[in-house]
């Protein structure tokens, strides 16, 4: 199993919403590790070392190594609550793991060769991506460093669904499992946003018919004042 990220942590014991506030004026984050044979534990993090860490996807989609003292537990982040306002890390949720336990995890998608596809560079076409990651179920050993969809072949009106993504022998997509395969990117005409001239013309009728009976009702005025 391969361990990507350390992270220091400390055991506490204060439950509730006033040791939590009192953790975080201290500079640090309440956690919770989880999952596996044995019970949930409560834990603390520095803030300064983690909000360093939040806005790399690696943190979310990788295997951790949470070190308290000198054991290191295997986990990877279930969830992560941030402050509405501020860059303040609120709480974070640990999940334990196991080698021979699969763990279900979203992988961000890496898209290549948008630009040089044959529905790009030669029929002007515009790529919509619908997803960004995907989750996938696989042993911790046969997790993926990242997940990578080739659209240098897709032509004009093409689409890749999740089940087009290639994943290593021993990983699957949930979604795929549960027949849930979704579009994840789709190559379509510019020409298809721009509403055609039916569709101009059916959106414009009600203002032409409601000019029209503004002048007829300014008729009568202009003869009242002739007389």
């Amino acid at each position: 199993m391969k361990i990507s990220i350390e992270l220091a942590a400390e055991f506490r014991n204060d439950e509730g919403k006033g040791a939590s506030r009192r953790l975080r004026h201290a500079g640090r984050v309440p956690a919770i590790l989880y999952g596996g044979a044995q019970p949930p534990r409560m834990l603390s993090l520095d803030h300064q070392k983690l909000v360093l860490l939040v806005d790399n996807e690696k943190f979310y989609s990788t295997i951790i190594g949470v070190k308290v003292g000198a054991e290191t537990q295997a986990a990877v982040v279930k969830d992560l609550q941030m402050h509405p306002a501020k860059p303040q890390v609120l709480h974070v949720d640990l999940q334990r793991v196991f080698d021979d336990e699969k763990i279900r995890l979203r992988l961000p998608i890496h898209f290549k060769g948008e630009a040089g596809s044959p529905g790009v560079k030669l029929q002007g076409g515009l790529v919509s991506h619908r997803l960004a990651d995907i989750e996938v179920q696989c042993l911790p050993k046969d997790l993926p460093e990242e997940i990578v969809l080739d659209l240098s072949q897709m032509k004009l009106n093409e689409t890749k669904h999740i089940s087009d993504i290639p994943l290593p022998d021993g990983v699957v997509a949930t979604a795929v499992i549960q027949g849930k395969d979704q579009v994840v990117v789709s190559m379509h005409s510019p020409r298809a946003e721009e509403p055609d001239a039916k569709t101009a013309e059916v959106a414009a009728a009600p203002a032409a018919e409601a000019k029209k009976a503004e002048g007829k009702k300014e008729e009568p005025k202009k003869d009242a004042a002739k007389k």
